[in-house]
């Protein structure tokens, strides 16, 4: 009853800002939570035992923000299993559902963990951190080719930050996909200057920060205002957005 209830009022507020010309940047996790309604239905396209325990599980190795990596625990997913064709010939259908409910609720849709399509850190499930794990190579092009020929042109945004090889940035390019920038990390160290407001590109998205930093208010970044432009070729003027954001947390339509 909640989720109907919530289902409506969503709906109405979806209405309100299309009369307002407000768009909604919704974000879509990579993976999900092992007591998900997900992993309940569809077991079989999880890395599960046979008695539906996690074999291994999501994070990040180690790097800036933490010295043994981060062991989110969510399940990976089998993706030959995912890949294999239906009846219909149709591949991947688990995430062409997924994403066509993401963008009826959303104007744009952010992908959480981008760098996680080309290749992911598996860790096994008994390890206590995210240290002993290893790189596994993802389907990339060919699962997002798969949800173009189903959905066709998606108004999709790549979190592309962290640890970003050639190959998952030559990922995002094929696909034309904006990546992120995030302010507060132009002003760490000199090789974060492509954070800096003058060196956004016409394909970014920016943020002040995320939740892995302080407030910038806080974090003694002085008060800032800037515009960014995001778009897409292929995207109508709908999916297309001028944002202005301050340190105060506020959006501006431009």
């Amino acid at each position: 009853m909640l989720q109907f209830a919530f289902a409506q009022q969503w709906e109405q507020l979806r209405d309100a800002a299309e009369e307002n010309g407000i768009r909604i940047l919704g974000d879509v996790a990579i993976f999900v939570n092992m007591d998900s309604a997900d992993v309940w239905v569809h077991p079989g396209i999880f890395e599960l035992d046979d008695d539906l325990n996690p074999i291994r599980i999501a994070g990040v190795p180690p790097d800036y923000f933490s010295s043994t990596g981060q062991r989110w625990g969510n399940p990976l997913y089998r993706w030959d299993v995912l890949a294999a064709p239906d009846p219909n010939g149709l591949r991947f259908n688990w995430w062409i559902d997924r994403i066509r409910r993401a963008v009826e609720l959303y104007d744009i849709v952010r992908l959480d963990h981008f760098r996680g399509f080309e290749a992911y850190w598996a860790i096994p499930a008994e390890e206590e951190t995210a240290v002993k794990g290893e790189w596994i190579k993802a389907p990339g092009l060919e699962l997002f080719r798969a949800l173009e020929a189903a959905l066709g042109p998606l108004p999709l945004v790549a979190e592309d930050l962290g640890l970003i090889t050639p190959e998952v940035e030559a990922l995002r390019k094929e696909l034309a996909m904006p990546g992120m920038k995030v302010l507060q990390f132009g002003f760490s160290d000199k090789g974060a200057h492509t954070h800096l407001p003058q060196q956004f590109t016409t394909s970014t998205v920016a943020y002040t920060g995320t939740h892995d930093n302080d407030t910038t208010q806080v974090g003694g970044i002085p008060r800032a205002k800037w515009s960014v432009r995001l778009s897409r070729p292929g995207w109508t003027a709908s999916q297309s957005a001028c944002v202005a954001a301050d340190s105060r947390g506020r959006g501006e339509r431009g």
